[in-house]
């Protein structure tokens, strides 16, 4: 009797795993329940993907070469990145882009500080990616498509899209650490990239109502459309604002600025591991790669939902 009762408890057991939708166990699994060091490793590597694109984007741009001819080795042998190319900008986007490059890089050997890290993806930086994404957050075409390496202004518009994750994942992953040296450096690595963030949506601020030639259309509802993408490939709500908002959602109810977006609390959000894949990906999946990384990022994590 007793052993049929056991047969009876372990079929039904099996029974159930196998009805739990893949996503919503894989997330329990991958982001809620281990706390070994397993688990703090897979964290502590998976924002190497994004540094990666960051540092890449940055360092093409502003000189027409990245990390293989800046840092030869930190990429470990990963592909070199398709597509991107040295920017028409103005000496200061020059500059600063070249700085935010260098502080990308930074951000890698601190990571492989305390990890050993993976090669880096490959990553696609093409002008038509960079369309694509615009026409997904308008809904449709522009004409002519939009060219990131065209100016200073589109520059920095594609900038805002290629760092739009990076202090959310810091602010996610940091809770879920248990290392306090671990904390201290994604701390460090939060505050930089805030403050890269935050000069990019400054730039733009200054220049919100102006329109973004040729489409009429102006650099804050650019930036709006951008972040309501974001929003709707994380389905988690609303994550990531643009520059202007709505005076009951601005700091404390009371102003549209929007150069510092956060909560209600004026806090900054947080996002998953998965959320930061679908939206990267821009397929609204973390098992499904594309977008910036056509073959997927790379690490325990990104590895976990691509298999």
């Amino acid at each position: 009797m007793i052993r049929s009762s056991f047969l009876v408890v372990l079929l039904t057991s099996l029974l159930l795993l196998l009805l739990i939708p893949r996503s919503y166990s894989s997330e329990i699994n991958v982001t809620q329940t281990y706390t070994s060091p397993k688990f703090e490793y897979a964290l502590l590597e998976f924002p190497l993907n994004i540094q990666y694109l960051v540092a890449e984007f940055y360092l093409i741009g502003a000189k027409g070469y990245g990390l293989d001819a800046f840092a030869p080795g930190l990429a470990q042998g990963g592909p070199p990145p398709i597509g991107g190319q040295k920017a028409n900008l103005d000496p200061l986007t020059k500059d600063f882009s070249l700085q935010n490059g260098l502080v990308a890089t930074g951000h890698l050997r601190a990571i492989k500080r305390a990890v050993k890290g993976f090669p880096r993806p490959l990553i696609n930086l093409n002008k038509e990616l960079f369309a694509q994404i615009v026409d997904q957050a308008f809904g449709q075409p522009l004409n002519p498509p939009f060219d990131p390496y065209a100016n200073s202004l589109n520059y920095q518009l594609a900038a805002y899209i290629t760092t739009l994750v990076g202090p959310d994942m810091y602010v996610g992953i940091i809770p879920k650490l248990q290392n306090t040296e671990s904390k201290e450096v994604f701390a460090g690595l939060l505050g930089a990239a805030s403050g890269g963030q935050t000069s990019i949506r400054a730039y733009l601020y200054e220049r919100w109502d102006s329109p973004v030639p040729p489409y009429k259309v102006t650099v804050a509802e650019f930036t709006n459309r951008i972040a309501e993408r974001a929003n709707k490939l994380g389905m988690e709500g609303t994550k990531t604002e643009g520059i202007v908002v709505p005076p009951w959602n601005g700091a404390e109810g009371k102003v549209s600025g929007n150069v510092i977006g956060a909560d209600k609390y004026s806090l900054s959000y947080g996002r998953t591991p998965e959320e930061i894949l679908r939206i990267s990906y821009g397929s609204g999946n973390e098992t499904i790669p594309g977008g910036f990384y056509p073959h997927g990022a790379n690490g325990r994590i990104a590895q976990y939902y691509f298999n």
